[in-house]
């Protein structure tokens, strides 16, 4: 399939949605990968959405609807009859039903269920009852598992078999007489092998299982460190009862890298496609209050120390330097620990390391700006506040440092997203910290001299 530039048919589509010009749209649509028609329907007003939408045949709107950010799904089933709704999750495979019935309202989505093939209703109550962000609410149960006493031919026909059922299949699992799994075998070795060849023979015993209660962050390190592309999960017996693929690990790496960049931003439950203001303030307000809050308590420290601040008027001017490097060294600290910790390459037993090697950097740091302040404030009113002031740079830059890896790292201890660390929280602690130790060590220079 031919990559598709959606700047050039976007208006084409928007012109033939005005005119009603269903023929033109199916014939632009039908052509398409659903994940173009994702990006379509996002880029679209929600009419001309809806619209579009409803021309879509069953197959092809169930595979687009699996696609869709979760605002956009709640406008795009508004006004689906139920029968519809039932007729695409019927289609999707079970991890993707098991998401958008999650999505429902409760009272639709029993109803949804109720409707539904019993075999299709019972796998998606099945996913629903493991944790969204576990490896048991991302598998898949469609999948092939064999004895080891069968053989290659046996094999391929039940893989004929289960050909509309089971998408982007790379191994045969392989189990013994109770179900537990023992081995995998890839299919290009299944092609290779001779017919009568049964699978304990050319089987791979080396298996990276996942339980269903690991979270999705370690399944997603696990398939990188190995790189793997499909992964069994296993229950306590290690009896197989699902599958991950890449393409779930991809998704996982994304909804992981927006969320997180969403704690940074301090706006942690936001979608990018929600259109309600109203919703997207009450997801901001918390955070923003957590700044305000902040920035409150640090002009009261600033009102404790108004003696000293009248007694010399510069001492103000070089505030916002102090804050500014103490929040932008806890906040570079903060994101690369996180980062570390979420791509797997620092644990919590690299504490003291991880602090050691902060506290080097920040040393630096410190040194180069705090000897650069002095420089210029000694040229500009004398030693006594070049002193003051570098001195206060390099307490409040390695303070910073210090509180921005060790505040990820306490909250990945404590089972807490440790994304949450670089939200405004640790940059208004800083602040606040900054303010208390610069006025602190001026105000005992200045009673000293």
């Amino acid at each position: 399939m031919v990559s598709t530039d959606l700047n050039i048919i976007l208006p084409d589509i928007e012109k033939f949605i005005e005119e009603k010009n269903v023929g033109a749209l199916l014939n632009i649509i039908l052509d398409l990968h659903p994940a173009d028609i994702e990006q379509i329907l996002n880029r679209l007003k929600k009419e001309e959405r809806l619209y579009l939408f409803s021309l879509l045949p069953d197959e092809l709107a169930s595979e687009v609807l699996s696609e869709l950010d979760a605002p956009v799904v709640d406008q795009v089933i508004e006004d689906i009859p139920e029968e519809k709704l039932i007729r695409l999750v019927d289609q999707m495979e079970s991890d993707d039903a098991a998401d958008l019935v999650a999505e429902l309202p409760e009272h639709i989505a029993e109803g949804v269920l109720s409707k539904m093939e019993d075999e299709a209703s019972n796998e998606v109550q099945e996913l629903l009852h493991h944790e969204e962000d576990s490896a048991g609410g991302i598998m898949a149960l469609e999948y092939i598992a064999m004895p080891s006493s069968a053989t290659v031919n046996e094999t391929i026909e039940k893989i004929r078999e289960l050909r509309d059922e089971i998408e982007n299949l790379y191994f045969i699992w392989v189990v013994d007489e109770q179900q537990r799994l023992v081995g995998m075998v890839d299919l290009a070795d299944l092609v290779l092998a001779k017919g009568y060849t049964t699978l304990n023979e050319i089987m791979n015993v080396e298996i990276h299982a996942v339980r269903a209660n690991m979270d999705q962050e370690e399944v997603a390190a696990l398939f990188k460190k190995y790189d793997l592309i499909s992964a069994p999960v296993v229950d306590e017996s290690n009896k197989i009862i699902g599958r991950i693929t890449v393409d779930d690990i991809v998704d996982v790496l994304e909804e992981e890298g927006s969320e997180d960049l969403a704690f940074m931003a301090g706006a942690p439950d936001e979608e990018i496609m929600e259109e309600s203001a109203f919703i997207l303030s009450r997801a901001r307000l918390p955070w923003l209050l957590v700044a305000f809050l902040g920035e409150l308590l640090a002009a009261y420290i600033l009102s404790q120390f108004e003696v000293t601040l009248q007694q010399l008027a510069m001492i103000a001017f070089f505030i916002p330097i102090i804050m500014a490097m103490g929040g932008s060294t806890g906040q570079q600290a903060s994101v690369i620990v996180v980062r570390g910790l979420a791509m797997g390459d620092i644990s919590i037993k690299d504490t003291s390391k991880r602090l050691f090697k902060e506290f080097r950097i920040s040393i630096l740091n410190s040194l180069f700006f705090s000897g650069l302040l002095f420089l210029i404030v000694y040229l500009w009113d004398g030693i006594l506040f070049a002193v003051i002031l570098s001195v206060s740079l390099f307490v409040v830059i390695n303070n910073a440092a210090i509180i921005g890896a060790i505040v990820p790292l306490t909250f990945k201890r404590l089972n807490i997203d440790p994304a949450l660390a670089a939200a405004p929280f640790i940059s208004t602690f800083n602040d606040i910290l900054g303010i208390l130790i610069y006025l602190t060590i001026t105000t005992l220079v200045l009673q000293l001299t």
